[in-house]
């Protein structure tokens, strides 16, 4: 979540100084902000979670062996 909302600070940060330095319109649209914070968010625990509940139904005696 906190990696989520620096990407979206940095980004309309970078767009405001685009926009500010570049003489550029940037538009910067609440759906899209949200749309790619969610498939952020989702991603991130989907490869959080999954990995750790594998990793949860190891005999941990089984688990260090092959290691």
């Amino acid at each position: 979540m906190i990696g989520g909302m620096v990407g979206i600070t940095l980004g309309v940060g970078g767009s405001l100084a685009f926009t500010a330095f570049g003489k550029w319109p940037a538009i910067i649209k609440p759906a899209a902000v949200l749309l790619a914070f969610s498939v952020s968010a989702a991603v991130g625990i989907f490869f959080g979670f999954y990995p750790a509940r594998k990793a949860s139904r190891l005999d941990p005696i089984e688990a260090l062996r092959r290691e």
